[in-house]
């Protein structure tokens, strides 16, 4: 497959953002203008074939997370909102623990900050210790933990968690496991059952090459009940096509979690997002991500001053590489990189730089020339 057919970008442009918000495959465009189209002159004749489409959409989320069933996955707004549901949805008591890293993003942080006024503790595993980071997280635990939520990667630093490990050792110690995998579901391969987690919550806009607005949720099926509903409505009983019914019930599957009506525009915007993700196969989208990623590291070897804020060993790095400039200001390197074209973020102390699987390695390459030019400016 040619996968720059799919991202006629700008010629100009050098995107390594994908980490904040990726650009729409071509396939994506089209599907949201036809969206659109068919809006425009029948309106909603064709609903029946736009719920087959939120199905389909379902399907192939569940097969990105290796989810038991479609039903399993709830359609939310946003990461924020499903950490949301899990922070003040469960049952907590004064004195109940909740561990999180020292990197985590804000949307990570703020949801379990919030329930310190019920007497709830939140405690911070440093991540740059001597240990591995999974040990960092674990060692931080006690018999008062409750719930485990950490970032798959780290959105600043690119540190990549063995979830896998971490989800062992939760589950036998009886300690909830939460997962913010918004840097990881599109970039990597993800199976939510080998890894153990009991909630897993990712927005569509960045690896997943989707629309800001749409996020999937995934609770594991016998914790369902156990979560306190938030928002009422009628998308999240059962029977929900029965207007008349005086009698409602939650629905049994993940659409208890969604109480009114859906976002058709985003899900049909990210179903074909992700049938491209899935058409290329996720095993061969990390293989090219990572080659991507070893051509980005060894030509930024070469660029003087350069200090890596993030992991480089193939094992360990996700497709994220921050960096600082001995005596360069990283704002103003990031500034003048945008203004050159050159698509990036500011984050963690430093640049980062996240190519995606289709990023071509004249692209890679031509980013660090206008690095090597800007610093040569500002020196």
């Amino acid at each position: 497959m040619d996968f720059q057919k799919e991202f006629p970008l700008d010629p100009e442009l050098c995107y390594l953002n994908h980490a904040a918000v990726a650009p729409w495959p071509a396939r994506t465009a089209q599907a949201v203008s036809a969206f659109a189209q068919q809006n425009m002159t029948q309106g909603a004749r064709a609903y029946p074939e736009w719920l087959k489409t939120e199905t389909e959409l379902r399907q192939r989320l569940q097969a990105m997370i290796n989810a038991p069933h479609w039903r399993d996955i709830a359609l939310l707004k946003s990461t924020s909102e499903a950490l949301s549901f899990v922070a003040q949805g469960l049952e907590w008591n004064p004195g109940d623990q909740i561990v999180i890293t020292s990197d985590e993003f804000p949307s990570n942080r703020i949801v379990w900050e919030a329930l310190t006024k019920h007497g709830v503790k939140v405690v911070e595993a440093n991540l740059h210790g001597d240990d591995s980071p999974e040990e960092a997280i674990l060692d931080a635990t006690t018999p008062t933990t409750k719930l485990v939520s950490v970032s798959s990667v780290q959105y600043a630093s690119g540190i990549r968690l063995n979830l896998e490990h971490l989800g062992r050792e939760l589950n036998r110690r009886g300690i909830l496991f939460c997962v913010d995998a918004i840097q990881s579901i599109g970039a990597h391969q993800f199976d939510v059952q080998r890894i153990g987690a009991d909630f897993v919550m990712a927005d569509g806009h960045k690896w997943m090459l989707g629309p800001e607005g749409l996020a999937l949720f995934y609770v594991k099926p016998g914790l369902r009940n156990r979560l306190e509903l938030l928002e009422y409505g009628w998308h999240m009983v059962q029977n929900r096509g029965n207007y008349d019914l005086k009698h409602w019930y939650p629905a049994e599957d993940a659409t208890r979690f969604e109480c009114g009506s859906p976002n058709m525009l985003g899900i049909h915007a990210l179903n074909a997002s992700l049938s491209l993700l899935l058409e290329v196969g996720m095993e061969q989208v990390e293989k090219q991500l990572q080659h991507n990623m070893s051509i980005l590291i060894d030509a930024l070897s070469s660029v003087e001053g350069i200090r890596f804020l993030s992991p480089r060993a193939p094992g360990s790095r996700a497709g994220i590489l921050t960096f600082d400039i001995a005596g360069v200001s990283s704002n103003n390197l990031y500034q003048a990189l945008m203004a050159r074209g050159v698509i990036c973020a500011c984050r963690g102390g430093g640049v980062r730089f996240s190519p995606h699987f289709y990023t071509s390695e004249e692209v890679l390459l031509r980013a660090v020339e206008i690095l090597k030019e800007v610093l040569r400016t500002k020196r």
